[in-house]
């Protein structure tokens, strides 16, 4: 089987420029910038609004390989980090201390709806582990009366369920200074190479820290995520990519994508326009950011780039764009822009 940089190469399409020689010329000379990604919202043909997008491609290396814009631009990973939440489960034996499947993992990485089923399953999360639901610091969704419903409480409860197994407090997982989060900092910090303390922290909307990161080292991680070689990344996204309904919910993009390719690619949003794909087994990862934070638009973007570089077949891409592109009978979203090889 040809190496994924030659099939790439092989796809190359209209207007794709090469602007390097090699995928480490970003670490020579100046750093390398192309044109972003625009997005148009057009009414029955005529430009409405308009988004611009950055976007990069990394593999598990850490080597930039394709962009769109600028890799160093920073931006809050937001609930694109949960999978890497998850390893503090994952890495402590917390999955099996308290027996918790793989249902229970993709949970914890998914921005859920707030249905029944997937309340239920953060519920199994917190009774294998002798937690109270009232334990849960996650918001109350509106019209709800329990924080299983929120959206992030499976990521909570994950983190709950590590402070139970190593006894440590449970009223205070939320601040950045407690052991389950100077855990998850860590594993984020050995990761990408760099001393966690050069992350900068801010609270999610859902009360747990998350961080503002480059571009790059976004899609390094979902490139670490999709190559297979780490044992509890691997567990992560096998989880994702075989429970796809609990990462997000029907009519979901990452539920969608997932379910479409059927193992292929793992798939997380963020808010604010964030958008993260890596394509399992071969260790890259794509990472996306709109940058005045529209979901419809990195949607959009997501489906156009991983056409252009054959991750996604031309059904799948028009299964999808029938959900997240025509948006309705007098609209629709068209991309302007490619990646460029690096």
């Amino acid at each position: 089987m040809p190496r994924i940089e030659d099939r790439l190469i092989n796809r190359t399409p209209r207007n794709f420029t090469i602007i390097g020689n090699s995928p480490n010329s970003m670490s020579r000379g100046k750093r390398p910038h192309t044109t972003p990604i625009e997005v148009h919202l057009l009414r029955e043909g005529i430009i409405e609004s308009q988004h611009w997008a950055e976007a990069t491609v990394y593999d598990d290396r850490g080597r930039v390989l394709m962009l769109a814009g600028d890799s160093t631009s920073n931006a809050f990973i937001r609930s694109s980090l949960k999978p890497f939440q998850a390893l503090a489960v994952t890495s402590t034996g917390t999955m099996e201390r308290y027996g918790l499947t793989d249902k229970d993992l993709a949970i914890m990485c998914g921005s859920h709806q707030g249905t029944i089923e997937q309340a239920r399953q953060v519920f199994n999360i917190l009774w294998r582990a002798d937690i109270e639901p009232q334990a849960l610091q996650c918001p109350i969704p509106a019209g709800q009366e329990s924080p299983l419903y929120h959206g992030c409480s499976g990521k909570h409860a994950g983190m709950l369920a590590v402070c139970q197994q190593q006894d440590w407090p449970l009223h205070s997982y939320l601040q950045q200074n407690s052991p389950i989060q100077k855990l998850i900092l860590s594993k984020v910090a050995d990761l990408l190479g760099m001393p966690g303390a050069e992350l900068i922290a801010a609270h999610d909307d859902c009360g747990a820290p998350t961080y503002t990161m480059e571009l790059g080292q976004i899609a390094h991680l979902y490139a670490l995520l999709a190559s297979g070689q780490q044992l509890g990344l691997e567990r992560v996204a096998r989880a994702m990519t075989y429970y796809p309904y609990f990462v997000a919910g029907e009519g979901c993009f990452d539920t969608e994508l997932m379910q479409q390719m059927e193992g292929e690619l793992v798939s997380k949003s963020g808010a604010e326009g964030v958008q993260c794909v890596g394509r399992v087994g071969e260790g890259l990862g794509l990472a996306i950011k709109v940058k005045d934070g529209s979901k419809r638009a990195k949607y959009a973007v997501a489906i156009h780039l991983l056409q252009q570089m054959g991750w996604i077949p031309p059904q799948v891409a028009e299964t999808l764009s029938e959900k997240f592109v025509r948006l309705g009978k007098y609209k629709r979203l068209e991309v302007i822009g490619e990646l460029a090889m690096l």
